[in-house]
C-alpha cells in the first residue's frame, strides 16, 4: 500500500508560515514560454498554479519554474535519495533525471526499485532513467545483470522516464543485439535515450546518434561539443564534483539550447558551494544570457524528458524557486506542488530513509597478497595518470626498484600501489600503480568506484594498502589510514550510500579529505578521484577486479613493461 503524503516524510512543525497561509506569492516571474521577466502575483490552487497575474509593482526577488539538474548519478553523493533532497531542494532544484545505474550494479532490479521506494520519501521530484548498461562491460564483475527484458520491465513503470546512457558506444556501433533491444525498448515506449560517448567522432558518432541516442554529457572541450550538436545531439553542460567542463563548452553552446547537470556531486559541495543555482551563477558568469541559463536548468530538459514541470503557467504544477537575482542566483524559498518545503536555504522537511543491503564480502587480506613480484634491479611499469576534476586518466610510465624481488611504489615520484578487489566474491585483488595523488604515507580506499563498484585503495606501502581494503570491506563508503589514525565514512546502503542527514555525511567527507590532504594528497576530490579509476568506458588506463586495462585498446595489459635483470 503506498503512503499517505504526510507518511513519507516529515514537515518541521516551527515554520514561520504554514501552507494554508500562503495563498501566493509576488515577484519578477521569469516566463520561459514567453521569454519575457515581468511583476506578477502568482497563486495556488492546490499542487497547481491557480493564476498568474501581471502587476505594477516593483520587486527584488524573482520566481523561476523549480530547477533540474538534466542528469545525475544519486550514489555519489553518499546519500539516499530522500537525505539527498534535504541538500538539493534548500538550493531551488525540484526534479532531477535521475540515473540510478550505480546501484543497479550492485543490486540488479532492486537496488532500482529501491532507489524509486526512498525517493517517494521526499517532496522532490525523482525522474528516473532505466539503466542501460549493467554491467558496464564485460571487463569486470559486477552484482547484477539487467537484460532487455528488464529494461522492459522498467519502461512500463511511471517513474522511469527514458533509458539512462548508453555507455557501450562500441555495441551500438557494431549493432550488438542486447544493446540494440534495449534501445527499442525506450523508442517503442516513446520515451528519450541519453548517450554517453566520450571523444566519439566521425561516422562512429553518427552511427551512435542514428540509433536513437539524443543527448551527451561527455564532452570536454568545444569541438567535440559542436560536432555533436551539429549532428543533432543535445549537449549537457557538466558541472560537478568529479568534471568540470562548463568553462571549456561555453563557446559551443551560447545562443543555442542544452542541458546543465552535475553527473557526480558531493553533498558537500550542494550544501556550502550549491548546486543548480550555482551553474546559474557560473554559466551567467561566463556571459550565457540569463534566461537562456534559466532554461536550460527549466524548461528545455523539461520538455526533453516529458516533464510536467519546467515553467511557471497556469495549471502547471506548484514547482517554483524565488532567487535574489538573475546574477548571484540565491534562493529564498522553494516550492513543490504548491508548497512551501525550503526558506533561507534550509528545509522544511525531514525525510524517512528506507534501507537496503550492503552487497560487500569481508576480506581479511595481508600485504604479501597484493604483491607485484618480478625478478630483477628495476622493472619499467605502466602507471595510471590522474587530475583533479577529472575521469579521464593518462597512460604513463616509471621506472621503480625492485626489492626482494617485488616491485616497491615510490612516492618520491608520486608513483603509488593501486588495487581493484572483487566485491562480490573473494578472490585474488588486482594491482598495479597510480600517480597523482601525491600521498608521502598513507592510504585511501572506497566501495564507490564506478560502475561495477569493486573495492578501490590506493597506498604508499603494501601493507597499508591491504588494511585499506580490509578495513573499506566492512561497511562501505570511504576510508583513509596512515597506518596509525584512520577515518571512514561508512555507505552500509549497498555500499554506496548513508541515510545520515546531509549535514553529518558533508562533516565526514570534510574530515577524510582533510586527513589525506594533511599526508600530501594533492587532490581536492580524492575519493571521487579514485572511484573513477575503475571506470573501464573511459580513456586511457584504468584497472578493473580483472585486471589493469587499456580503455582505448579495450584490452587488459601487464602493469610491468619489461624488467631490468
Amino acid at each position: 500500500m503506498a503512503l499517505d503524503f504526510e507518511d513519507t516524510f516529515i514537515y518541521f512543525k516551527n515554520v514561520r508560515k504554514s501552507m494554508s497561509d500562503i495563498q501566493f506569492i509576488e515577484g519578477n516571474l521569469v516566463d520561459v514560454l514567453e521569454d519575457r521577466i515581468y511583476p506578477a502575483k502568482i497563486t495556488f490552487d492546490g499542487k497547481k498554479i491557480g493564476s498568474i497575474r501581471e502587476t505594477d509593482k516593483k520587486y527584488k526577488n524573482y520566481i523561476l519554474p523549480g530547477l533540474i539538474d538534466s542528469h545525475v548519478h544519486i550514489e555519489s553523493s553518499l546519500l539516499v535519495p530522500s537525505r539527498f533532497a534535504e541538500a538539493a531542494v534548500p538550493r531551488g532544484v525540484c526534479s532531477v533525471i535521475a540515473d540510478p545505474h550505480e546501484i543497479a550494479n550492485v543490486l540488479g532490479m532492486d537496488g532500482v526499485k529501491f532507489m524509486i521506494r526512498d525517493a517517494a520519501r521526499s517532496p522532490m521530484k525523482f525522474r528516473f532513467m532505466a539503466p542501460s548498461c549493467v554491467p558496464a562491460t564485460r571487463f569486470e564483475t559486477s552484482g547484477a545483470i539487467l537484460r532487455p527484458d528488464d529494461i522492459e520491465e522498467l519502461m512500463g513503470q511511471s517513474e522511469i522516464f527514458g533509458l539512462a546512457e548508453m555507455m557501450n558506444y562500441p555495441g551500438v556501433i557494431n549493432g550488438d543485439p542486447d544493446v540494440m533491444a534495449k534501445i527499442e525498448v525506450a523508442k517503442r515506449y516513446g520515451k528519450p535515450v541519453d548517450g554517453h560517448a566520450p571523444g566519439l567522432t566521425g561516422e562512429d558518432l553518427r552511427k551512435y546518434i542514428a540509433a536513437g541516442i539524443t543527448t551527451d554529457h561527455e564532452c570536454t572541450n568545444a569541438e567535440e561539443a559542436k560536432e555533436k550538436a551539429d549532428l543533432g545531439m543535445t549537449i549537457q553542460v557538466r558541472e560537478g564534483s568529479a568534471c568540470s567542463d562548463m568553462k571549456a563548452l561555453i563557446p559551443a553552446v551560447k545562443g543555442g539550447e542544452f542541458f546543465l547537470c552535475t553527473d557526480d556531486i558531493h553533498i558537500g559541495n550542494i550544501l556550502y558551494k550549491g548546486y543548480i543555482d550555482r551553474l546559474l551563477r557560473m554559466a551567467v558568469g561566463m556571459g550565457i544570457d540569463p534566461m537562456d541559463a534559466v532554461k536550460a536548468a527549466t524548461i528545455w530538459p523539461a520538455r526533453h524528458y516529458h516533464l510536467e514541470e519546467g515553467s511557471v503557467r497556469e495549471g502547471g504544477p506548484g514547482d517554483l524557486a524565488v532567487v535574489s537575482d538573475l546574477i548571484n542566483f540565491n534562493v529564498n524559498d522553494v516550492f513543490i506542488n504548491g508548497r512551501k518545503v525550503a526558506e533561507s536555504n534550509k528545509p522544511l522537511f525531514r525525510a524517512r530513509p528506507c534501507e537496503c543491503r550492503t552487497n560487500i564480502v569481508r576480506y581479511s587480506t595481508i600485504g604479501n597478497n597484493f604483491y607485484i613480484c618480478r625478478t630483477g634491479k628495476k622493472a619499467k611499469v605502466r602507471v595510471i595518470g590522474v587530475q583533479d576534476k577529472k575521469i579521464a586518466s593518462t597512460a604513463e610510465t616509471a621506472e621503480l626498484e625492485i626489492r626482494n624481488e617485488i616491485v616497491m611504489p615510490d612516492p618520491e615520484q608520486d608513483v603509488l600501489l593501486f588495487a581493484v578487489a572483487n566485491r562480490y566474491y573473494r578472490v585474488a585483488p588486482m594491482v598495479g600503480f597510480i600517480r597523482g595523488f601525491g600521498m608521502k604515507e598513507g592510504a585511501l580506499a572506497t566501495s564507490i568506484s564506478h560502475d561495477s563498484h569493486n573495492l578501490a585503495a590506493v597506498a604508499t606501502s603494501y601493507k597499508l594498502l591491504s588494511h585499506a581494503i580490509n578495513k573499506v570491506s566492512m561497511y562501505g563508503g570511504h576510508y583513509f589510514t596512515d597506518g596509525e589514525a584512520e577515518s571512514c565514512h561508512t555507505a552500509p546502503m549497498a555500499g554506496l550510500m548513508s541515510t545520515e542527514p546531509p549535514e553529518i555525511s558533508a562533516n565526514r567527507e570534510t574530515n577524510l579529505i582533510y586527513y589525506a590532504r594533511n599526508h600530501g594528497c594533492k587532490l581536492k576530490e580524492p575519493f571521487m578521484t579514485l572511484g573513477f579509476q575503475s571506470l573501464l568506458v573511459v580513456p586511457s588506463l584504468k584497472m578493473s577486479d580483472h585486471g589493469l586495462f587499456d580503455s582505448e585498446k579495450f584490452e587488459f595489459v601487464d602493469p610491468v613493461i619489461k624488467v631490468e635483470k
